[in-house]
């Protein structure tokens, strides 16, 4: 865990606070972490994987190396476009869809914010509706109550630019601060040209002692050069962070309107509401989805393959529009009302998703617009709705040294696909085969309880633990087919239980130590290896998840072992999942490869199998979590100088269910080996002084390592230097 002091936090005044700062952290019935703008400050991270790295329990998986599409997983969860977590900003919804297509295909900029919190355990039942790993919620600057302006440029290798300019001040009796942030790179392969802008506007007002105001709004545009699908086996041995497919294109834009209002009913019951609307448009142009499409319609006779990838291939428009809003209100009600100690917060929220997604294809690699080739035209047009109500009920009863905090949240949720007439070409000319009008409609409805516990041991030592009832929901396609009907795939349900130990060993060393279980009744995975979070789903069953998390954060100067102006900080987060494997009946095949004929056989982690033979891989490790993970640093601050060394490190991960070892040819599937990589962050400004620079260097030694083989190998983070400098009015 960082430095669990949040600085710079939202505005407790309307903002929803997750984890808070220190103070609040001995009073959550859970574990949690806050990565503070200390801790942002001495890593200097490029992007939000950077950051999250500092938590114990949390597991990045980088993509395209600037981290504007990230994944990641929390205790041996798949980490796939994060669809198992639930992301926040000041408490608010920060996916497009979290119920019925959570992925992650946007993210704003890390230097939006001032610090991150995730929360796991059984707090988390106070949000939804993803409820089992764990809440990831980035906190936004405070409005400033005086005039404030900075600026910083940076630039290093690969392309990349960053510039990020910050002016606030007063305005019609409260506050506005913009944002602007915008940054470029290579990333982690060539053919790619990342390119994204951020503007963040937020104000805040105070009308008398009993109501507050916060409005925030946002405009985020990213185009950039960038593909899906990795390489395959010989390709990575060529070059292997190469990109065969210069012509591919994403495009996304996403608009956001919050207003957040706090009223003080009395000194001891306040009601927070807030509501939402977000709009997100993504068109992503592609002549690969994976490495066994090379290209993808190479089926055209005017598309010979690789040799035509420049030339008569076509390509995909993946075409995506949503708009998503709610409303949320919490009312807490301290228990000084009630004459006991403690208190209880009551939540309600209506939210609403509406998804149009078109898949248009072109003759040619740079087509915008459906063609007439054989596999060309519009070939997906349909609608996909979603419309909730949730509510929770979470008590904390002060009980002496000891409190429990029992809660329950409800789910009640309406799915809704309607699928449009397509009109599909071919051989240049109308095929006449226009699709009827079909939909299909769901509900899910679900009651989750929790229950946790801290107990003060000491001043200085808290034992925590909890159980809760993990869920989340299926995506709209994957429980209403293409034609209406339903699908069996149920919600993703887990227990989750957790006990741990945190507080100051010693004044300036505090440490927070958790053990975990995560009990599946029913896990989601993808049906195939291949196709990233658009792949069919499955339920994989039981499943189960064991391990534990430590955290360690030392500080010179909060233990009086050095002068004030003088700090030498060391900081641990480790992982283990000791368990993260099928719990019952799971068939899956072995593939044959490499001139290989039925029943040769092959290596697995479980030993060597026939290929080609269904077999049982219940006990079988789940595909893409890591046994070990790490992260350390260590660094020194003394008058304005700040400088540390990080080192990073994961452990060996299954690509698919059968535990494979060696690589299939299309790179898809195969032991992707651990790997460590080595940090530098520095900086110098005069202490209050308007000026600053720094610099950073990630990957030191430039280690070569495979991140993902989903849709092929892609490769981790190059050796990547930034310099820059920040000024400040």
């Amino acid at each position: 865990m960082a430095a669990a002091v949040a600085s710079g936090a939202a505005d407790p005044a309307t903002d929803i606070i997750v984890v808070g700062s220190v103070e609040n952290a001995d009073v959550i019935p859970g574990s949690s972490a806050v990565v503070s703008e200390t801790d942002l400050k001495r890593t200097r991270p490029l992007n939000v994987n950077d950051a999250l790295r500092l938590v114990p329990g949390v597991f990045v998986r980088d993509e395209e190396g600037a981290g504007m599409r990230p994944n990641i997983g929390i205790r041996g969860l798949n980490p796939i476009r994060s669809t198992k977590v639930l992301l926040l900003e000041d408490g608010i919804p920060l996916g497009f869809a979290p119920y019925g297509d959570n992925a992650a295909y946007y993210h704003p900029p890390i230097q939006r914010f001032t610090s991150l919190e995730v929360l796991k355990g059984a707090g988390q039942i106070r949000f939804g509706p993803q409820t089992i790993g764990g809440v990831v919620n980035y906190i936004t600057p405070e409005v400033p109550d005086e005039f404030i302006a900075n600026g910083t440029i940076a630039g290093g290798n690969r392309d990349m630019l960053m510039l990020d300019g910050t002016i606030g001040g007063k305005l019609l009796g409260g506050g506005v601060m913009v944002h602007v942030n915008h940054n470029q790179t290579d990333g982690n392969r060539d053919n790619q040209a990342l390119r994204f802008t951020d503007i963040f506007i937020k104000g805040g007002w105070e009308f008398g002692p009993d109501h507050g105001l916060t409005i925030k709004l946002s405009r985020f545009r990213e185009d950039s050069q960038v593909g899906y699908s990795g390489l395959r086996r010989d390709e990575f041995a060529a070059h292997p962070r190469g990109n065969p497919f210069p012509n591919e294109d994403f495009q996304t834009e996403r608009l956001n309107a919050t207003i957040a209002h706090r009223w003080n009913l009395s000194d001891d019951l306040t009601l927070r509401t807030a509501g939402y609307y977000h709009y997100f448009t993504r068109d992503w142009w592609r002549q690969s989805s994976n490495s066994n499409q090379r290209p993808n319609d190479a089926s055209d006779p005017a598309c010979g393959g690789m040799a035509n990838l420049l030339t008569t291939c076509g390509n995909e428009g993946r075409l995506r529009d949503y708009d998503t809003y709610g409303i949320e209100s919490r009312l807490t009600v301290d228990h000084n009302l009630l004459g006991f100690g403690g208190e209880t917060e009551i939540g309600v929220r209506f939210h609403e998703e509406r998804q149009r997604r078109r898949q248009l294809n072109g003759d040619t690699p740079t087509a915008r617009a459906p063609g007439t080739s054989v596999n060309a035209g519009v070939r997906e047009n349909n609608e996909r709705d979603v419309t909730a109500f949730s509510a929770f009920l979470q008590s904390r009863f002060e009980l002496g040294r000891l409190a429990l905090t029992p809660g329950v949240r409800a789910e009640i949720i309406d799915f809704t696909r309607r699928n449009l007439p397509i009109d599909i070409l071919a051989g240049g000319r109308p095929s006449g085969a226009v699709t009827a009008v079909t939909q299909g409609s769901e509900s899910l409805d679900k009651l989750l309880p929790g229950m946790g516990a801290t107990y003060a041991i000491t001043d200085a030592i808290t034992l925590y633990g909890g159980v809760h009832r993990g869920f989340a929901p299926p995506r709209v396609e994957d429980i209403i087919t293409a034609t209406g009907g339903s699908v069996d795939l149920g919600a993703e349900l887990s227990w989750n239980y957790e006990i741990g130990l945190r507080g100051d060993i010693v004044p300036g060393v505090n440490f927070d130590a958790t053990a975990f279980v995560m009990d599946f009744q029913n896990q989601i995975v993808a049906q195939s290896v291949a196709g990233g979070v658009g792949a069919t789903l499955t339920s994989a069953g039981e499943t189960i998840h064991r391990g534990g998390e430590f955290a360690l954060n030392v500080s010179s100067r909060a233990a009086g072992w050095t002068e004030r102006e003088t700090d030498v900080f060391a900081r641990l987060a480790l992982t283990w999942v000791a368990d993260a494997e099928y719990n019952s009946t799971r068939i899956a095949t072995a593939p044959c490869f490499d001139g290989a004929t039925t029943g040769t056989l092959v290596a697995t982690g479980a030993g060597a199998v026939p290929c080609g033979v269904a077999r049982d891989v219940e006990g079988n490790r789940l595909p893409y979590s890591p046994e070990w993970l790490f992260s350390g640093a260590l660094g020194v601050e003394h008058k304005g100088f700040t400088g540390q060394v990080e080192v990073v490190s994961q452990s060996s991960v299954f690509a698919d269910d059968v535990n494979l070892i060696p690589v299939t040819p299309d790179g898809q599937r195969g032991l992707i080996e651990g790997w460590t990589q080595v940090n530098l962050a520095a900086s110098y400004g005069p202490p209050q002084g308007k000026w600053e620079v720094f610099a950073t260097a990630r990957n030191l030694f430039d280690r070569l390592y495979v991140t993902d083989r989903a849709r092929g190998i892609l490769p981790g983070q190059p050796f990547t230097i930034q310099v820059g400098l920040t000024l400040r009015y």
